[in-house]
């Protein structure tokens, strides 16, 4: 089978959307994962559907796929990044960001997006584990069921430093319809498991992946070929699970070269595989 790949468009943050979406298209991608924020279809502007329904045709006309990703940094409070969070203390604030993640499954409902990625958030300080966990619960609960309603994947992704952090932390929760979106880098980040050895774990919960270089214990997106990611060995593993998804390439520090890195990356997944084993002796004299 061949893998489907798409490209971020935090790392193309510089770009208009359009101009990044014909960036990713031009250079061969299969789809386009759709960081929503103030100048990539703004969830919270006046004429958000009427945008989603154009981003929906353009994406259509140009055949690629969607992943919808919410990691955007300062959308929901321009003083404090990826604030808040489902473990804020503020219930109030907890509830604009569940509404902000129901929003942006709206959207994924509109493109017909494979899903919608989201993470946990970090505890300030003073906030008790146990209280945190249980608005988390009740906060992904809430947005999984309305995922189910609209007929998206709601995918929640554990990410280092926050209160969902590794593949355990995942495993550990009981919430109805929740899949794993799984950023393979991030194993090397927490150093808990092999990134193949992840794919194949959670084959059957992932719901999206995503794909870039990084360096061990270092959360830091790396271009490929500059960290401690095997890359071909990853691609293998989920190739061997048969995974049909879109695997989403997340360089979001490269906006400021985008229109380089976002023919690179696909250059390089397209050339980084693996030889197959060699031939017995007599099938290659053969084939000679």
């Amino acid at each position: 089978m061949s893998l489907r790949f798409a490209y971020n468009t935090n790392g193309a943050a510089n770009h208009r959307l359009d101009d990044a979406i014909d960036l990713i298209a031009a250079a061969g991608y299969d789809g386009v994962a759709l960081t929503l924020d103030i100048h990539h279809l703004d969830p919270f502007a006046e004429h958000w559907a009427a945008e989603a329904g154009r981003v929906a045709s353009r994406l259509e006309k140009l055949g690629l796929g969607s992943v919808i990703e919410t990691g955007a940094r300062f959308l929901l409070d321009p003083r404090a990044k990826h604030e808040p969070t489902l473990v804020t203390a503020d219930a109030s604030a907890r509830a604009r960001r569940v509404g902000f993640l129901k929003r942006a499954i709206d959207i994924g409902a509109v493109l017909q997006s494979e899903a919608v990625s989201f993470w946990a958030g970090v505890p300030k300080p003073g906030v008790d584990a146990a209280d945190a966990h249980g608005w988390l619960v009740e906060g992904l609960t809430e947005v999984a069921a309305y995922a189910a309603g609209k007929g998206v994947v709601a995918c929640l992704e554990p990410e280092p430093g926050m209160l969902i952090e590794t593949l355990d932390d995942f495993s550990a929760l009981d919430v109805p319809g929740l899949r794993l979106a799984l950023d393979t880098g991030h194993c090397l980040v927490t150093a808990e498991r092999d990134p193949a050895a992840a794919v194949h774990e959670f084959a059957e919960r992932i719901g999206t992946v995503a794909i870039e270089d990084m360096a061990r214990g270092v959360h830091v997106h790396l271009p490929f070929g500059e960290g401690d990611m095997d890359v071909p060995g990853v691609l293998d593993a989920l190739e061997a699970i048969r995974f049909d998804k879109l695997v989403c390439v997340e360089l979001s520090r490269e906006s400021h070269r985008a229109d380089v890195m976002i023919p690179q990356a696909l250059a390089y997944l397209r050339t980084c595989r693996r030889d197959g084993p060699p031939l017995p002796e007599d099938q290659e004299t053969r084939r000679q």
